[in-house]
């Protein structure tokens, strides 16, 4: 991979990688995929076979329509080619419908439109400093840093086996984030103004682009002491961003306010009669708050502190389900849930704001904010942790400190991803693939930073470690006991717990180097 002549073609070597983990995709094309397959199917009958004004209110399949209007575009978009492939697949009464045409139209529909994030993984190369880079090429740090995110295990998995269309949502985040890196700030802005009308999971690293934006484009200058010269501010500025936000939204939303349909397309894309975790519980702290309450039902039964009669059975005894209730512990709500998300991210956007720290600050503020969001955020899918792992790539490659983090966050984060895909098949493809990215990933950064401290303690290291017992339990133990029957909820449980450690222990230290990290003082700002 490394040859003389690939590094001698200067960017060919980032060519032959694109192309690598293309063809990778391609052999993917038979595995397992999820009923999101199906979701987007009847997405593109949808939006095919029906005009606009029942998009949203289409209700024939129990996968209606719940993404931002964009999107619904986009699979209109599509669905105009997917007639050439199989006309059958555009028929909505045609429920989980799956010939090999559609199944080979959905596959490559995502492997094209990755074309996007690998022209963002390129933007994201120009705004790495290279005064790390080594001799050989290997140990370049945008060598490292385009085999991390577009080899990136999580989106292999999650994108081309399980099924869905994040590298191009990605692509999009990733190459607004470069633009403000390279000071390109209205071409960011709008970019992630698009983004969010394509998938409104976004919003919860909008509060970083909005402070950050306000304080590093709107304000034109800071004094020697890095605080900000109020007198500097540009109300141009100001309303240009505005003016961006406003078109993007009325191009988006116009289309159902006109036809008064708006309350309908809300309702679709914030579901707050869904419980508080999704079927699978993601591994934040709500994980460990429905572990910690079961516990405590388990002793409070043992000790006849409890009436067994008074406690739902769904929380003993089915495990993961989407409505948990409480038997110990107080129940939690929406309300709740977005006033601790709110607590998490204030600080770091402080910092945004107090401490300015550059287009770093902006990125780790970002990584904060999808990471609090990802913890105590209500109805969290575990896919969302990739929001944290795929931006954290790019500081991974900066300093040691934030290495360390990243393969912390990244190796568990990636690990919690693992039983999406549950049939066995995929079963060595995903042990290979995250073995495989995850020794790439600890030992190009070793070697990177190898005149530094060492990455990990020796806590972290056997909490890692920890990993592989775990996975040889759930998988290859837990299915011949007699628990399976009664406690089938097990390996889950006992995956999303450990998970959900390793991923607020990363956020802790993150923050810790946010809020201790100095600013950088600029005098005058592009």
């Amino acid at each position: 991979m490394a040859a003389p002549g690939v590094a001698a073609g200067g960017g060919n070597w980032f060519s032959a990688l694109a192309l690598g983990v293309t063809l990778l995709k391609c052999l993917l094309i038979p595995t397992y995929h999820s009923t999101d397959f199906e979701v987007h199917r009847n997405w593109l009958a949808i939006t095919h076979s029906l005009p606009i004004s029942q998009w949203y209110y289409e209700a024939t399949s129990e996968w209606t329509l719940d993404y931002p209007p964009f999107f619904a575009w986009f699979e209109y978009a599509l669905s105009h080619v997917a007639k050439y492939f199989d006309q059958e697949m555009l028929n909505i009464h045609n429920l989980n419908y799956s010939s090999s045409r559609t199944l080979l139209f959905q596959r490559f529909s995502v492997i094209f439109t990755d074309a996007v994030f690998v022209y963002a993984v390129h933007e994201c190369c120009k705004c790495i400093d290279g005064k790390k880079a080594g001799k050989e090429l290997t140990e370049k740090p945008k060598f490292i840093l385009s085999v991390l995110l577009l080899w990136n295990f999580g989106l292999l998995i999650v994108d081309h086996i399980h099924f869905q269309y994040n590298g191009f949502l990605f692509g999009l985040m990733l190459l607004s984030i470069a633009r403000l890196f390279q000071k390109r700030h209205m071409e960011g802005a709008l970019l992630f103004a698009v983004l969010l009308h394509f998938k409104h999971i976004y919003l919860y690293v909008a509060p970083a682009y909005g402070i950050y934006l306000l304080r590093s484009y709107c304000f034109t200058a800071n004094k020697p002491d890095g605080s900000i010269r109020w007198n500097s501010f540009s109300f141009i500025r100001l309303i240009s961003l505005g003016l961006i936000v406003f078109l993007v939204s009325a191009l988006s939303l116009g289309p159902f306010l006109a036809l008064n349909q708006l309350p309908q397309v809300l309702s679709r894309l914030f579901p707050f009669k869904r419980g508080l975790c999704h079927a699978y519980w993601a591994p934040n702290f709500w994980a460990l708050y429905n572990a910690l309450d079961k516990v405590l039902s388990v002793i409070g039964l043992e000790l006849k502190l409890l009436d067994p009669n008074k406690i739902p059975k769904a929380s003993m005894t089915s495990g993961l389900v989407q409505q948990f209730q409480h038997t110990v512990l107080p129940s939690v709500t929406p309300l709740a849930t977005l006033i601790c998300t709110l607590m998490a991210i204030l600080p770091s956007v402080f910092c945004l704001w107090f401490k300015p720290q550059g287009p770093r600050g902006f990125l780790r503020c970002l990584i904060l904010c999808a990471l609090s969001s990802f913890l105590f955020g209500w109805h969290v899918h575990e896919k969302a942790i990739l929001l944290a792992v795929l931006p954290m790539s790019l500081l991974s490659v900066g300093k040691a400190g934030d290495a360390s983090i990243f393969l912390i966050l990244t190796t568990t984060g990636h690990y919690s991803l693992f039983p999406l895909l549950f049939t066995a098949p995929e079963l060595p493809i995903k042990i290979l693939l995250m073995l495989l990215f995850t020794i790439y990933s600890i030992s190009s950064l070793k070697t990177l930073f190898r005149k530094e401290k060492t990455l990990f303690n020796w806590m972290e290291t056997f909490y890692l470690l920890g990993l592989a017992p775990l996975e040889i339990f759930c998988e290859f133990v837990f299915p011949f006991t007699s628990w399976k029957l009664k406690y089938p909820f097990i390996p889950l449980l006992l995956t999303s717990v450990y998970c959900a450690v390793g991923i607020t222990y990363a956020w802790f230290r993150l923050y810790v180097s946010v809020l201790t990290d100095p600013p950088v003082g600029k005098t005058k700002k592009q």
